[in-house]
């Protein structure tokens, strides 16, 4: 309990650091660009384009509302890999604060994902622009957006922390994180429908054991198939993603003192 009130009491003490650093990351990013911000918009639609054309022309298949389809699994799985990519090396890429500053080295996971959060409900409104488009519906059931994100965004939290305290020691660990993160990319549906191309009973399991792929077609449910979302397989997830997250925290709190002398 002390570990967990001690998390809440930094998120509460940091917090206007967490949202000025999240606007000045945001700022940085786009600062040596002519195109600035737009390419927040234009990086999905450019890689939607490019599925859609792959799928539908070159190996002639068909899918409902496949650019929105496409697009809903591009923007959930961005913003996992980003995270998760981004925090193995995020005690070495922050080396000038954490050799010179105190601050709770899970604060730096946080404003790695309020970043990319960001620009993830950047690519949702562009979903939400398509499905007027291409005539998708709009029904009641995208208010079961939250509680899909929600499991996202914590177990995000949870894997980011555990793989950044980890990364300190570790040195190959990204190149390990990022054929892992293929892998996983490929088993998740992001251009293709697992329901419909993978045999029944392999479709469920593969969707209920890989919490992306779960994630992904619970957004597609919300948003294009006006179905309800399995809570059961999310909840458990979502209990996953908190174990995580109190490992990592606990980790990070036990071992962050040790960072400055490993990274200098």
């Amino acid at each position: 309990m002390i570990t967990i009130k001690k998390f809440f009491n930094d998120i509460k003490k940091y917090f206007k650091y967490i949202l000025y650093s999240t606007k000045s990351n945001l700022k940085a990013e786009v600062a040596n660009s002519y195109l600035n911000w737009l390419w927040w918009i234009l990086d999905p639609l450019c890689f939607m384009l490019v599925y859609t054309f792959m799928v539908e022309v070159v190996f002639k298949t068909k899918e409902q509302y496949f650019p929105v389809f496409v697009l809903i699994g591009l923007t959930a799985w961005n913003f996992f890999n980003n995270n998760i990519t981004g925090c193995v090396k995020l005690i070495s890429s922050n080396k000038s604060i954490v050799t010179k500053v105190y601050i709770p080295k899970y604060v730096l996971v946080l404003i790695k994902m309020f970043t990319n959060l960001f620009k993830m409900f950047i690519s949702w409104g562009l979903i939400l622009i398509m499905m007027i488009i291409f005539k998708v519906p709009y029904t009641l059931y995208i208010l079961q957006f939250l509680p899909v994100l929600i499991v996202l965004f914590v177990l995000s939290f949870g894997i980011s922390c555990i793989l950044m305290h980890f990364g300190v020691f570790v040195e190959d660990l990204s190149n390990v994180t990022n054929i892992c993160l293929k892998l996983v990319f490929y088993m998740s549906g992001i251009f293709y429908a697992i329901s419909t191309r993978i045999p029944a009973p392999y479709n469920r399991i593969l969707v209920n054991l890989n919490p992306i792929a779960l994630i992904i077609d619970s957004f597609r449910k919300t948003f294009l198939n006006a179905h309800i979302v399995n809570y059961r397989m999310l909840g458990l997830w979502l209990i996953v993603g908190i174990v995580l997250s109190m490992i990592g925290i606990k980790t990070i709190q036990k071992y962050e003192n040790s960072y400055a002398k490993v990274t200098k």
